[in-house]
């Protein structure tokens, strides 16, 4: 059934704010994937891509992604979650995905200290490369894009909500 709603995008696009208020407004519940794989590893994202790789931690991110089984959720996902095709396809299958656009503008002046953050950056990969590699894809599985440029949260939160109705 596909009664969740999936938001894809870049890190610092605003996906868990967003999805936080967005399960509030339309009464559903919300779940942060990139939260469900520290639970499951009991380590912070940084330290699982220490651990594991950058590929590693791609396979542990979709193999929880793949298994999720929410219904009437808001699920924010992690922005490399479009590394994985299996777990994109399940998302696509259990609900509408919503990416949250924003520019490379946007990310450059937002993204600090990527590698802290947990953000999955390929070996000698900038931020640019990361983003026109991911723009590609996070088009690829959306049912539905938000640009995030020249808005506020409750902007796009209005954006989202007006697509969604009708």
């Amino acid at each position: 059934m596909k009664n969740n709603i999936v938001l894809i995008g870049m890190p610092t696009s605003g996906k868990s704010t967003i999805g936080v208020i967005l399960a509030k407004i339309l009464g559903m519940d919300f779940v942060d994937t990139d939260l469900l794989i520290q639970n499951k590893y009991k380590k912070k994202l940084s330290e699982i891509i220490s651990e594991k790789g950058v590929m590693g931690f791609v396979e542990a991110e979709e193999e929880v992604c793949k298994n999720i089984n929410y219904e009437n959720t808001v699920i924010a996902t992690g922005g490399s979650v479009v590394y994985g095709e299996e777990s994109m396809k399940h998302l696509g299958e259990i609900g509408t995905i919503i990416y949250l656009k924003i520019s490379y503008e946007i990310l450059e002046a937002r993204l600090h200290h990527a590698r802290q953050r947990g953000v999955v950056l390929k070996e000698g990969q900038t931020k640019k490369d990361m983003y026109f590699e991911r723009v590609g894809l996070y088009e690829k599985y959306a049912d539905i894009t938000i640009s995030e440029d020249n808005k506020d949260i409750e902007e796009t939160i209005e954006e989202i909500m007006d697509t969604l109705l009708n």
